[in-house]
């Protein structure tokens, strides 16, 4: 997993409205799916019991939590945004919206796409960014996720 080269902020904030990068493919193994669900304590037959989950559900097999694919935004966004120069620190703000779209089959793969859609200026050093992200599942029509996801930079 590579980060892709730094931009300064100025330069960032200039590509409002812009696609500004996608991540590489990530496989969602059975055993990540096992292993979120132990941690969230969300162990629901469709996500942890594969021979259930072909019989007693519409999915064909286990998928993953929609949250397991939210928490991988993370991942993606590391490898589909340009490191910004002169940043000091970077936290999640929140989301305006999530909205999970398809499910995603354990084995499949997924990969985050990025589009810049504001980039507000709070004070010297402080910007919040609002990101258009969509989760693809390599060979499905429809997206696993669409969300608007703002997450707040420092920077020098």
């Amino acid at each position: 997993m590579t980060q892709r080269p730094g931009v300064s902020a100025v330069d960032y904030m200039a590509q409002v409205g812009k696609d500004i990068g996608v991540s590489g493919w990530i496989e969602v193994t059975q055993a990540m799916i096992d292993s979120f669900a132990k941690t969230t304590f969300d162990e629901q037959f469709i996500h942890v019991d594969p021979a259930r989950a072909k019989a007693d559900s519409p999915f064909g097999g286990t998928i993953a939590h929609g949250f397991l694919t939210l928490a991988l935004l993370s991942r993606m966004a590391v490898e589909a945004l340009p490191r910004i120069d002169g940043l000091t620190m970077s936290v999640n703000y929140g989301f305006d919206k999530v909205r999970f779209l398809s499910p995603v089959p354990s084995g499949a793969r997924i990969r985050g796409r990025f589009r810049l859609m504001e980039a507000e200026e709070r004070t010297s050093g402080e910007v919040t960014l609002h990101h258009q992200v969509s989760v693809e599942i390599e060979g499905a029509d429809r997206p696993a996720l669409a969300a608007l996801w703002l997450t707040r930079i420092y920077f020098d």
